[in-house]
């Protein structure tokens, strides 16, 4: 049985550019702000400043339905999704982890996104698909252009492209994020909200894991762990509603590891990682390996609480959170 606590502390942000996604203010906002060929919107998926701009485009379209929350959209609980796009990118995952091309890397196309990234891959289907779904439900309504997204150069079959598409491949997925951007262009509350966002959530990493999961030979065995416990981990995350709002994500991944993990690193004894990242990654790790080792007997229930008996509180300041301070 687990035994252990883990206090989160939520802080007062001053909303200075280095807590938003690296190189936030440079990313598309506008589907103008995409070339248009044959009368079509081409956003290329592979490149990190356009595969964000579709989340900077979601948070815009969807600010109306927030606005209840909080001002500035910081309780759109969509930030999860570019934040962690984001952590990804400046800890160096969304690079080719074969390094047998410059994609990704500093001395290449650092904006690069690798089609052989096992993070990328799986983000693939956290940007892409939920970016469809928006586009399918009508949230918005006003585009006039046919929309394209660039294919990648050698995997083309591992990802689908246009609604079309996706609505053959993972008509589950489609469908769950369909029905998120429908419940919330209607009156909702926000745990509904939640409800329904981790849904789709859960259900593109399931089918992203199962296409995934040849990249995840590419990594260390200590970076493929922590992805699997990643993955394993985002059901618990969901069973609780966990909010994804800008100041609880951004909270959060303050544990998150700042680099990609190298063989001889020794969780919860990596040097150059705080207390607290040392702590998460062996509490993901834990908490998976125990789920494994129990044919994925554990359930986590709603609440602050999880089944594992890993306490999970945010003892606020003055910042509103939501239902987690």
């Amino acid at each position: 049985h687990f035994n252990i606590k883990l206090h989160y502390s939520c802080f007062i942000i001053s909303y200075s550019e280095d807590i938003f996604p690296p190189l936030w203010h440079l990313v598309p906002e506008n589907f103008e702000d995409y070339p248009i060929q044959n009368h079509k919107i081409v956003i290329n998926v592979w490149n990190y400043l356009e595969r964000l701009g579709m989340y900077k485009i979601l948070l815009k379209y969807s600010a109306k339905y927030f606005s209840e929350l909080g001002p500035n959209n910081l309780n759109n609980i969509l930030w999860g999704l570019p934040l962690q796009h984001g952590w990804q990118y400046g800890s160096g995952r969304l690079a080719d982890p074969l390094n047998s091309t410059g994609c990704g890397h500093k001395e290449g196309d650092s904006l690069c996104i690798s089609e052989f990234s096992w993070w990328a891959c799986m983000n693939y289907y956290l940007a892409a698909i939920p970016f469809l779904g928006a586009l399918d439900s009508g949230l918005f309504e006003e585009v006039q252009n046919e929309i394209e997204l660039i294919p990648p150069d050698k995997q083309r079959a591992h990802f689908c492209l246009s609604i079309a598409e996706c609505n053959t491949q993972v008509p589950k997925v489609m469908s769950a994020w369909r029905d998120f951007f429908k419940v919330y262009l209607l009156l909702f509350s926000e745990d509904e909200a939640l409800g329904y966002m981790w849904k789709a959530h859960t259900l593109s990493i399931n089918f992203a894991f199962q296409k995934c999961k040849k990249s995840l030979s590419y990594l260390s065995g200590p970076e493929s762990s922590f992805g699997e416990a990643w993955s394993s981990a985002v059901h618990f995350l969901a069973a609780m509603h966990f909010p994804t709002n800008f100041n609880v994500t951004s909270n959060f991944q303050t544990g998150l590891p700042p680099r990609i993990l190298l063989e001889g690193d020794k969780v919860p004894f990596i040097g150059d990682f705080t207390l607290l990242q040392n702590k998460i990654l062996f509490l993901l790790e834990s908490l998976h390996t125990a789920n494994k080792n129990t044919g994925r007997s554990l359930r986590p229930i709603r609440g602050p609480y999880i089944i594992t008996g890993i306490q999970k509180t945010l003892p606020c300041g003055n910042v509103s959170t939501s239902k987690f301070c």
